[in-house]
């Protein structure tokens, strides 16, 4: 991501620089194509010994209008990491929710009114190899495993749209070897003469590909809408969003 963090105010006019964070036993990535023009927005979270926070959020308008609301949004997604996934013993499922409904009142707020924001955000749990996520009216995530490529539909609408909107906040295991993908709705609608690059583009490019790093699945990703399209997307933000568990995770325990 390419953000300034300034100091110079308390409250952050631009959203901060995330890290790419270390874990036991699996490798998340992310990467988006370019300069950023619209609202995606990516970050992630540590959250006690075992619990990884994700996001990818895709705030509706051009960036110069929306970064405030991203700003704001992060600030939220940060603080609520400690408070709702640090305890050992939470509910994850109650934890996301609770994300899911705070995210959704801190994007209207910023924002003053209605402010259309799909997003994906997952709790994954280094120790169990699971995922605790809600996906708010974004572009399906992806799991590929030993049987292949399930699609993550949406479990709820958009963010910013409605003050009391709650998401389902369901679980997925990533077996040893398995591999999920987030992708903006850039990837998408990029189109080529009038058709788009599709779904269905994504999910075949994600069984076939012979990269297994996070960060290579994302690249491979990027580009391919690039070629599909003949030229740089500029039409929008395009951004993958790779978390891969690694195949002797299980081996390694045993």
């Amino acid at each position: 991501m390419r953000f300034s963090s300034k100091n110079a105010s308390p409250v952050p006019r631009e959203p901060i620089h995330s890290q790419v964070p270390q874990l036991q036993d699996a490798e998340i990535a992310a990467i988006y194509y370019g300069q950023r023009l619209a609202g995606d927005f990516y970050d992630f979270v540590r959250a006690g010994q075992t619990r990884l926070l994700f996001g990818l959020l895709d705030v509706a308008g051009q960036h110069d209008d929306n970064r405030a609301v991203i700003t704001a949004a992060q600030q939220t997604f940060r603080s609520l990491a400690e408070k709702l996934f640090e305890p050992e013993d939470i509910n994850e499922t109650n934890a996301m929710i609770e994300l899911s409904v705070q995210l959704n009142r801190t994007i209207m707020r910023a924002e003053g009114g209605v402010r259309a924001c799909p997003a994906f955000a997952g709790c994954y749990n280094e120790a169990l190899g699971t995922v605790c996520y809600f996906n708010a009216g974004h572009t399906p995530g992806m799991v590929r495993d030993s049987t292949g490529v399930v699609e993550l539909p949406a479990t709820g609408l958009p963010l910013g749209l409605f003050s009391h909107m709650t998401c389902d906040a369901p679980m997925v295991a990533l077996e040893p070897g398995a591999t999920l993908l987030l992708v903006s709705r850039g990837v998408v609608e990029s189109k080529y003469k009038g058709e788009e690059f599709g779904l269905a583009r994504v999910k075949k490019l994600f069984q076939t590909t012979d990269s297994e790093a996070a960060k290579d699945i994302c690249v491979d990703v990027v580009q391919s809408v690039q070629q599909f399209m003949h030229t740089p997307p500029t039409h929008d933000d395009v951004t993958a969003l790779a978390l891969g568990r690694a195949a002797r995770a299980a081996a390694a325990r045993t």
